[in-house]
């Protein structure tokens, strides 16, 4: 004798010793399309969805939210195609009661994908780099507030102050991320023009080393004025590229001594200066006791003419 009960979503069979295996398998077969054919005109089939892995509709989407009032911006970014989802959740403590919410991309205007009473969310796919750029939700009631989701490619960390280096020596820039780039690619400004330093410049000259993928750097030796400029690094994401600017400036050996020659000829002009100053004065001095002697012996011979 076979026993079949269904508890929840959980088939179990008790079977008679007397019952070959194959019998077993049978009635546990039968059992199971019964139960199925039982819930499929009242909805969704439970028993299969219980034995089904967990959805993977949701696992891929990356959620980011903005408390309104609070900080208004949020900078996100973005190296390869996916699903995001823009939150602007107002505080339960906020003055701002049922508020007319709209969500623009520049002048377009984006429907919600779900909404509660206090957040207003769109879902986005973002397969290229048309999908990018500044998404604002707008919260209208007694005022009006606004909160704003930056999507962009990673940035590329560089250098913002000039690198400054003297001729004959050698250059270094780095840049780095946190992404894995598709590829990097150096350029040097040549008027409005970028030079890709790879397949254009002397490769003796220009050595380009990679120590990870996220990590890339340039080196330049034998440094002349020649090399002064603007420099760039771009990593290449499947969203598009992003791009990190380097100045070099290349100064000649005597300008480090510019500054101490400046100072000791400063020194040498006061010096002159004191040591012509110290000889006028002695030679004043002297031509004074000459007059003074001279106009002393002169008065002396008057006197003496007199006595006579």
């Amino acid at each position: 004798m076979i026993i079949v009960g269904v508890t929840g979503f959980v088939v179990f069979a008790v079977q008679d010793p007397a019952m070959t295996t194959q019998d077993s398998t049978q009635t546990q077969v039968n059992a199971v399309t019964k139960m199925q054919a039982g819930h499929d005109s009242s909805g969704p089939d439970a028993a299969t969805q219980e034995l089904k892995p967990a959805s993977k509709q949701n696992t891929n989407v990356s959620e980011y939210e903005i408390v309104l009032p609070g900080v208004s911006e949020k900078n996100i970014s973005l190296a390869n195609p996916t699903k995001v989802e823009l939150t602007c959740k107002l505080d339960e403590n906020s003055n701002l009661k049922n508020p007319q919410v709209t969500w623009k991309k520049g002048s377009e205007t984006i429907s919600h994908t779900s909404k509660t009473q206090n957040s207003w969310t769109i879902e986005l796919t973002i397969s290229g780099s048309r999908e990018l750029g500044s998404y604002t939700c707008i919260l209208k009631a007694e005022k009006e507030v606004s909160a704003t989701f930056h999507l962009h490619v990673p940035i590329i960390d560089g250098r913002e102050k000039p690198i400054i280096a003297y001729e004959g020596d050698r250059a270094v820039m780095v840049c780095t991320t946190v992404y894995s780039p598709k590829a990097w690619t150096w350029y040097m400004t040549n008027g409005t023009e970028l030079v890709p330093i790879d397949k254009m410049l002397p490769a003796d000259k220009f050595h380009i080393k990679m120590p990870s993928i996220s990590i890339n750097r340039l080196e330049i030796v034998k440094l002349t004025r020649e090399d002064c400029g603007v420099y760039w690094c771009e990593a290449a994401f499947e969203l598009g590229p992003s791009k990190s600017r380097f100045e070099l400036r290349v100064l000649s050996i005597a300008a480090p001594l510019k500054p101490f020659i400046a100072v000791v000829a400063e020194v040498t002009i006061l010096l002159c200066t004191i040591v012509l100053y110290e000889v006028y004065s002695k030679r004043k001095a002297k031509g004074g006791e000459k007059q003074f002697d001279q106009i002393e012996k002169l008065s002396e011979d008057n006197v003496t003419g007199r006595s006579k």
